[in-house]
């Protein structure tokens, strides 16, 4: 009987960080392997401009996907469009994955899962996404430079996100379910003295256009009193759902499901790493997906030397 191949990475996911960790992959000539369940890009196919990416000053997330798979598949790294069922370490270090029934070994895993925006779960919702509606303000804050836009939430992304906007748009709403904001304390300062306007008690109860996002209809809690705000963009900041149920027991987690990670990108496992949007970070974007992606295989480079 034929013995099992051992890879050198296999990196389950294909958003910007997994591919990126492709590149490097391949490029360092460790026998590199993506899988992936569904399209290859991510959250990043779903964003029809890319304006603040190095030296592409403009494209779109599908563009940008097939060129990074492009690049990876370049420098040998290979991609097998299937999902993961189960991750274990054996008792040499030997990372054995289930996939469709498969069964995969290899020395090292990079986990690019990433996550998905906590939606409101409202009528036109999908439909408005990317047309007026979208998910991450400082990736897209810079399409409504004086224009009006809101922010739905009260953490620190949100406020952070009000901020920002404040600086671009000429009109900024910030929509808040409770009389208080979860946001830290200095936040909240800079917040009292900026032009932000807090919509408080207020939750979302419809968005309102035909082809893109127009405004949309709030519900005070206190007294049930409707209030029609017109607005070219809106951005909702209520939090994320990591994607990373599939390592939940294999490595510590914080309480929100985020992979907790050094700086190395390693996990809690030796040989196992977490890139892009599912590991705990400050900034989750297309550009600091990627440059995980790079620190990941640098420091796999390195475990795999120690572990010949």
């Amino acid at each position: 009987m034929s013995e099992v191949k051992v890879h050198d990475i296999v990196i389950i996911g294909s958003g910007p960080g997994g591919m990126t960790a492709g590149i490097y992959g391949g490029r360092a000539e460790l026998d590199t392997v993506i899988l992936e369940k569904n399209f290859h890009g991510g959250q990043m196919v779903s964003t029809t401009e890319i304006e603040n990416y190095p030296a592409i000053p403009e494209t779109n997330g599908i563009q940008l996907a097939n060129d990074m798979l492009a690049h990876a598949k370049k420098f040998g790294a290979k991609i097998d469009y299937k999902g993961v069922d189960s991750i274990e370490v054996l008792e040499d270090g030997t990372k054995k994955l289930m996939a469709g029934g498969e069964e995969i070994l290899t020395k090292t895993v990079i986990l690019s899962m990433g996550s998905t925006p906590r939606k409101l779960g409202l009528d036109k919702e999908d439909k408005f996404t990317g047309r007026g509606l979208g998910y991450c303000a400082t990736c897209d804050g810079g399409f409504y430079r004086n224009k009006v836009v809101a922010v739905n939430g009260g953490g620190d992304t949100a406020v952070e996100d009000a901020l920002y906007l404040s600086r671009i748009a000429s009109k900024v709403y910030l929509i808040h379910r409770r009389d208080e904001l979860r946001a830290n304390k200095t936040l909240q300062t800079r917040l009292a003295e900026s032009n932000v306007e807090v919509v408080w008690n207020s939750t979302i109860k419809e968005i309102l256009g035909e082809e893109k996002l127009t405004g949309v209809i709030t519900v005070d809690k206190t007294d049930q009193s409707e209030r029609k705000i017109e607005l070219d963009g809106l951005f909702v900041a209520i939090g994320g759902i990591p994607t990373s149920g599939l390592v939940d027991g294999l490595v510590d987690l914080n309480p929100q499901g985020y992979i907790i990670t050094g700086e190395d990108c390693q996990t809690s496992v030796d040989g196992i790493y977490a890139v892009g949007d599912i590991r705990v970070k400050s900034l989750r974007q297309v550009i600091t997906a990627a440059a995980d992606g790079a620190i990941a295989v640098h420091a796999a480079e390195k475990y795999i030397l120690e572990h010949q």
